[in-house]
């Protein structure tokens, strides 16, 4: 890619209330190659894009600054601190949102220390106080059933979306992908007789996932009716219509017409349905490390907000059912 065309590419993905600048910030070069290497492993558009304002925003404090000398990279966490501070209080942006452009320079110098072009990584021991993360939505075992377990329309052209979306979402739910896996998967990709799905995800890290069987079996139906949609296409996933892999929109989108046509008025979308797979899952298994892996995460941090959600759960069964809690609320309300 030429560097008239990064520019152009640059300017065109980031959020309109950035400044208009025609010059790029000086050592964007360096950036826009990081991000590229980032594509090519598999971050999805929307995290490119988010890193990519980031660095935007903070290689263009450091241009205005014209405080460093030397190495122009070499910033401390007083330059850190100093934007954050911009961010926070003159831009009105989350805690959350401060953490997520942590994340993004704290890669970003990490990938220059890597390659010889920086010494220091200002985010190195940098905290930052936010508010208690939120715990993540989750819908119980009998609503996931309703959903799933919805009878086939009596259309035969709705028939046919039925069994491609079930087999979609019981794979979702019986195996805890992301939307972004779940779109990208080849149908080589899975193991019906060894009942498992070779997954792509963050950073091409790959792990295989166990499919359940219902998953199996509405894979199973599915699969005849993509051989005969598809267009010398390898996507497990296909658009009837078109023969081509379906887009992530057209998931979210199929998720909700299968939510109405079971009656569901909660608000769902394809990410709570890995979601319920880590909350149901630990919550019958007790088992942190297993669900890790099958999850994919690279800290257990992560996938320890799942205890939260479970103790939560059994709060409110307690609160409800326990006779000396319900009668100390009794109490109180006297």
């Amino acid at each position: 890619m030429s560097n008239a065309m990064r520019l152009s590419h640059a300017l065109t993905a980031l959020p309109q209330d950035l400044p208009a600048k025609d010059i790029p910030p000086k050592h964007w070069a360096v950036a826009e190659a990081w991000l590229d290497k980032l594509s090519l492993q598999n971050y999805s558009a929307h995290t490119v894009d988010a890193y990519r304002a980031t660095l935007w925003r903070f290689l263009s404090f450091i241009d205005d600054s014209r405080r460093l000398k030397g190495d122009y990279l070499a910033c401390d966490k007083k330059d850190l601190a100093t934007f954050l501070s911009i961010r926070l209080e003159r831009d009105g942006i989350k805690p959350i949102s401060a953490k997520q452009e942590i994340s993004a320079i704290r890669k970003f110098y990490a990938h220059l220390i890597e390659n010889g072009k920086a010494a220091t990584n200002p985010t190195t021991g940098y905290r930052l106080k936010s508010d208690p993360r939120a715990l993540p939505k989750i819908v119980d075992v009998d609503l996931m059933a309703h959903l799933l377990d919805q009878p086939m329309p009596d259309d035969a052209s709705q028939a046919r979306l039925w069994v491609r979306d079930r087999a979609m979402f019981e794979l979702m739910y019986s195996s805890g992908l992301r939307l972004s896996e779940l779109v990208g998967l080849d149908t080589h990709d899975i193991n019906l007789k060894q009942g498992i799905v070779r997954v792509l995800g963050k950073g091409n890290k790959q792990r295989i996932v166990p499919i359940g069987q219902k998953a199996i079996d509405a894979l199973t139906l599915y699969l005849p009716h993509r051989d005969l949609w598809q267009e010398s296409t390898n996507a497990l996933f296909v658009s009837e219509r078109h023969g081509t892999r379906l887009s992530t929109r057209a998931v979210q989108l199929r998720l909700k017409t299968l939510a109405k046509n079971a009656g569901i008025d909660h608000n769902l979308y394809p990410h709570l349905l890995r979601h319920c797979f880590a909350s149901h899952l630990l919550s019958s298994s007790g088992d942190l490390r297993a669900v890790q892996e099958m999850l994919g995460h690279s800290d257990i941090s992560t996938t320890q907000i799942y205890t939260q959600v479970d103790f939560k759960a059994l709060t409110q069964v307690y609160d409800k059912t326990h006779p000396r809690a319900i009668a100390h609320k009794l109490n109180t309300k006297k």
